[in-house]
């Protein structure tokens, strides 16, 4: 029988818990607790009975394909959880002390004020397919390495990513942002010159983001970066040639549409410095706690 857990979804579990406590604390001010809570238990759950049923020998291909994904696929169930939270916990932002931050790191200038004069329909549009590329990104990665077989590798990448989600959470709860294009929009002497298509992409970003306090730090950024990381690590060159382009654009998308302040990014590149330095000692700390019985008997170490 294989492992009931994998060591991304005891990492999983411990966020949810995490997002679960913290709910808790501020029910007196969360108007939808209750709905948080049973949504939080239902989906600890899930991850424990597929485990559970994916560890079978005779389990189905799709019930293990399932599980090896699921934590990937609950981000943004959780991502979309905090704007239920983190209203009602901060009564104000940040970005005051990030605008700040902004304006003297470039000499009394707001970096997208700068970038006005590169603004071009074409590059907007470039850019924002750019923008909106991290999630698949991650998924790319994952389903390459997965339909090579390469267990390992898959479980190491995933775990990785879905640290750096995490941690980019945990900031987007201690440091909550909106962003330049809401703060520093009647500052902006041009619009971004954006395309019907384009429009329409940000529009039904906005629509289905309920978290809009998702600035400090550039999660864009860090998983981008971590996502190259592995695909580097786990020599898949072809598809690190075709993420450099992707994730370089990227980058400079966060600050060119506005979604992002230079600090931001900055903290985004910090805390992909910061995952790859936790997650390989946290792996094998929760591959050793996810371990059967026998697999421990049987580990040389």
């Amino acid at each position: 029988m294989r492992r009931t857990l994998k060591p991304v979804d005891l990492l999983s579990i411990a966020f949810i818990a995490l997002l679960a406590a913290v709910t808790v604390a501020a029910s007196p001010r969360l108007p939808h607790a209750g709905r948080l809570i049973a949504r939080f238990a239902a989906l600890i759950v899930s991850l424990l009975l597929i485990g559970r049923y994916a560890s079978f020998p005779k389990a189905p291909t799709w019930v293990r394909t399932v599980h090896s994904f699921l934590p990937v696929l609950i981000v943004p169930v959780l991502f979309n959880s905090m704007g239920d939270i983190i209203p009602w916990v901060w009564p104000s932002t940040f970005d005051d002390l990030l605008i700040k931050a902004d304006f003297r790191l470039f000499g009394g200038h707001h970096p997208t004020v700068l970038l006005e004069r590169f603004v071009h329909p074409l590059l907007t549009a470039v850019l924002q397919f750019a923008y909106i590329s991290y999630y698949p990104m991650a998924i790319v990665l994952g389903a390459v390495l997965f339909l090579k077989k390469n267990e390992t590798a898959f479980d190491e990448a995933i775990f990785g990513i879905i640290l750096c989600f995490y941690l980019s959470y945990v900031g987007y709860l201690l440091v909550p942002a909106v962003g330049p294009r809401f703060t520093l929009a009647h500052l902006q002497t041009r619009d971004l010159a954006a395309g019907p298509l384009v429009i329409a992409i940000q529009e039904t970003l906005n629509a289905l983001e309920n978290t809009k306090t998702d600035a400090f730090p550039s999660g864009h950024t860090a998983i981008a970066l971590m996502t190259l990381y592995y695909a580097r690590r786990f020599r898949e060159r072809a598809l690190a040639a075709l993420l450099m382009p992707a994730v370089t654009g990227l980058i400079l998308s966060t600050v060119y549409l506005r979604y992002h302040y230079v600090v931001d990014v900055l903290a985004g590149i910090a805390l992909t410095v910061l995952t790859v330095y936790l997650a390989p000692p946290l792996y094998a700390w929760s591959s050793r706690s996810t371990a059967k019985p026998r697999d421990q008997l049987h580990d040389p170490a």
